[in-house]
């Protein structure tokens, strides 16, 4: 790919995003479309949603002037994501229940496995159900990602960035060009939304981002041996599986839902142990170009696959243990636990 209509596609992408989130921002204002403060949440003050908009927006038009229909893979996860950004929008304005997002959702998964993006673990039919149960699973573990400024946008950028160098790599310019608009679109937004934010992304962000980085990191690893499939998909997720798998683990040990909101992810505990708002964005992305470092020093045979997929395994079990050593729970909440605690351990 001309490397001119890169820099062109990309600086439109960018463009869109920064300038888009202007009115957008108004709009959301108008229509008191904001995330107010209080109960789980960190922000001081209403801010409105809509963000994610933009970004996908941003994204999914620079994308699509240059390839067209050239690529009926990246087509198909361009449509199917632009449907989950727009469950995400309704959701943002008026709640649905789980039972349809996770609908939508596997839905939207089961279009992008028919059109070829699958993982190719057993080569049989039992790939395409672990195809849809990863994106979905992942889409949602980044849409919880997104609970503090600055958070997912720097991990969005971070990750997007070194997945499309990665894709380049591996020669495929196509999904390389859809992963630098998200790049250039996150960075965009992230300009609106460093702490203090002045805007958030809403589901319609989280959920197109969780969609798309996900699908990307299936294709690039399509075909691939176990070891490198495994690290290939971890990686680009690191830490939006590791968050995941700390508030699971948390709560299924408290007795509380999993699905249930609250103030017990990987960025609260960061905020308990000192860090301040843009340390916990910037630390943060920090893991997240580690991973992604690891994860293009794979694809350039720089590091052998299987130590890096089990170093992978390993360190992500190692933090969502060590993180359950910062309390984030109230002496009240604590102390509720403690006899379900007990009990499990029996």
């Amino acid at each position: 790919m001309n490397a001119g209509v890169l820099l062109a596609a990309g600086a439109v992408a960018f463009l869109l995003s920064t300038v888009t989130i202007v009115p957008l921002r108004r709009l959301a204002l108008r229509w008191d479309l904001t995330d107010r403060p209080g109960g789980n949440k960190a922000h001081a003050c209403p801010t409105p949603y809509l963000g994610g908009l933009a970004i996908a927006v941003a994204t999914v038009v620079p994308t699509a002037a240059v390839i067209g229909l050239s690529d009926h893979r990246i087509t198909a996860i361009l449509l199917t994501a632009t449907a989950v950004a727009m469950l995400g929008l309704i959701d943002d304005i008026g709640s649905l229940s789980m039972l349809i997002r996770l609908t939508v959702e596997t839905a939207a998964a089961i279009g992008v496995v028919l059109s070829g993006v699958r993982i190719t673990m057993t080569d049989s039919w039992l790939d395409g159900l672990v195809t849809v149960a990863w994106i979905v699973v992942m889409t949602n573990s980044f849409n919880l990602l997104d609970n503090m400024d600055g958070a997912l946008g720097a991990v969005t950028t971070v990750t997007a960035t070194l997945l499309a160098v990665t894709a380049f790599v591996y020669a495929q310019p196509v999904l390389g060009l859809l992963l630098s608009m998200l790049a250039y679109s996150g960075l965009g937004f992230l300009l609106h939304n460093w702490p203090p934010a002045r805007i958030f992304m809403g589901d319609s962000g989280s959920l197109f981002i969780g969609f798309v980085l996900t699908c990307s990191a299936i294709l690039l690893v399509m075909g691939t041996r176990l070891d490198t499939t495994v690290a290939g998909l971890l990686l680009p997720t690191f830490v939006a599986t590791v968050d995941t798998g700390v508030v699971f683990l948390s709560r299924m040990l408290a007795g509380r839902s999993p699905l249930a909101g609250g103030t017990d992810h990987v960025s609260h505990r960061l905020r308990r142990i000192g860090l301040g708002p843009q340390m916990v964005a910037t630390a943060l992305g920090l893991i997240t170009a580690i991973a992604g470092a690891l994860c293009l020093a794979m694809a350039l045979r720089w590091i052998p696959p299987l130590p890096t997929a089990i170093v992978t395994v390993g360190s992500a079990l190692v933090l969502i243990g060590l993180l359950q050593g910062v309390d984030v729970y109230s002496p009240a909440q604590r102390q509720k636990a403690l006899p379900r605690i007990r009990e499990r351990l029996r």
